[in-house]
């Protein structure tokens, strides 16, 4: 299904109804929402960035900022899934060379194809714009073999970009990116794993091994190409595509209080009147509010700032995933302590409170909030005008 005719909203409208249903068992047993990636394949919305001219919705940021955040309402996990994949695609259909998207594209607009990414390394952690890991060059073929310690979903990838050091000679700083098909490559999930996190359960963000050949086609950006990508296309993307998802789960999870305080019940429990409970209600609001007003601001600098390294615009990008991370959190923290324990803690409420606390705890270690308030605290000395979005 992949005729825009049909709009992105009422793609997602049909598939909100599995990810609700699929929601809690996710989380419960900790297992990757195969239900509902099969109804994003078949919603077409794996190939919501796809450019139309390959069978693609042609969507851009907005669209894929409101997919994210209604996704992400009903399961955070799925959310980050889809919105990880569509970061891929960005790069792939932005950078990617014209061998690759006449082979690749076409199959992602129909959703065969769910990509995972594949940017940390053992020895290097999360730093993304360097690579340990070399690509080996050799008849016209390229060698891959890759270790990677977190892979979200990568277990059930149909494709894979990695980042790698372009050759054995290369500095860890010049930095390849590679997409292969999972026939191209083994996958080999480390022995003896389990995953059994916290909170975003649905993800199975684990270690897997990949090796496998591919030839020279699947550099998506050219060789040592990635730095440019990077910054261009997949920081900003992600970032974005990553508060989105926070903020649509937050965003949920006022819904619910909201429809729970205004219930006949509700109101039997509830002091609607209360100035407690107002200004409670209030400051996750401003939150919700300040979250989206930031997230909007740095879609309008990624699609017109003309310099995307300025430091203004680093300065808002980083801090919305920072910003973005800190406050649904705390928005779902203030909002347990509106319902109390029998609406917000326990796990059997009906209430989605518990498990979007525990889903969002994990926002400060993508990509670390510490690391970019270290980079943003730079590039504060840099930018000597203080050039705010006014």
């Amino acid at each position: 299904m992949t005729t825009t005719a049909i709009s992105p909203r009422e793609r997602v409208d049909a598939v909100l109804p599995v990810l609700r249903e699929h929601a809690r068992r996710v989380d419960a047993d900790a297992v990757f929402p195969v239900e509902p990636l099969e109804a994003l394949r078949r919603s077409g919305l794996l190939g919501l960035l796809v450019p139309t001219g390959f069978g693609g919705l042609g969507g851009g940021l907005d669209d894929l900022v409101r997919v994210a955040a209604d996704l992400s309402g009903e399961c955070l996990s799925t959310g980050m899934i889809w919105a990880m994949h569509s970061q891929q695609v960005a790069a792939l259909a932005g950078h990617g060379g014209p061998e690759l998207k006449e082979r690749l594209l076409p199959r992602l607009a129909e959703g065969e194809v769910y990509v995972a990414s594949v940017t940390s390394e053992k020895v290097k952690g999360g730093h993304l714009l360097t690579a340990n890991a070399p690509l080996r060059r050799g008849d016209g073929r390229i060698r891959v073999e890759r270790d990677a310690p977190i892979v979200t979903g990568g277990t059930h990838a149909d494709g894979f970009l990695m980042t790698m050091r372009d050759e054995e000679s290369a500095d860890a700083g010049d930095v390849s990116l590679v997409y292969a098909d999972r026939e191209q490559l083994t996958v080999t999930p480390a022995d003896g794993y389990s995953w059994d996190p916290m909170g975003m359960r649905g993800t199975h963000s684990g270690p897997v091994r990949l090796s496998g050949e591919v030839d020279e086609t699947a550099l998506v950006g050219g060789r040592g190409g990635f730095r440019a990508v990077a910054l261009r296309t997949f920081v900003p993307v992600g970032h974005i595509a990553w508060a989105a998802c926070w903020i649509g789960a937050a965003r949920a999870a006022l819904r619910a209080v909201v429809e729970l305080v205004r219930s006949p019940a509700g109101r039997k429990q509830f002091d609607v009147d209360s100035d407690l409970l107002r200004s409670r209600l209030a400051r996750v609001r401003l939150d919700l509010d300040t979250m989206a007003a930031l997230l909007a601001q740095v879609v309008r600098d990624t699609g017109l700032a003309p310099d995307p390294e300025a430091p203004d615009v680093q300065l808002r990008l980083n801090g919305l995933k920072v910003h973005a991370a800190e406050r649904s959190f705390a928005v779902v923290d203030a909002l347990v302590e509106v319902v109390g324990l029998r609406h917000g803690y326990l796990r059997d409420s009906a209430l989605p409170l518990e498990r979007l606390f525990r889903d969002l705890r994990s926002t400060s270690l993508n990509y670390a909030n510490d690391r970019l308030l270290a980079a943003n605290g730079a590039l504060v000395l840099v930018d000597r005008s203080v050039g705010l979005a006014l």
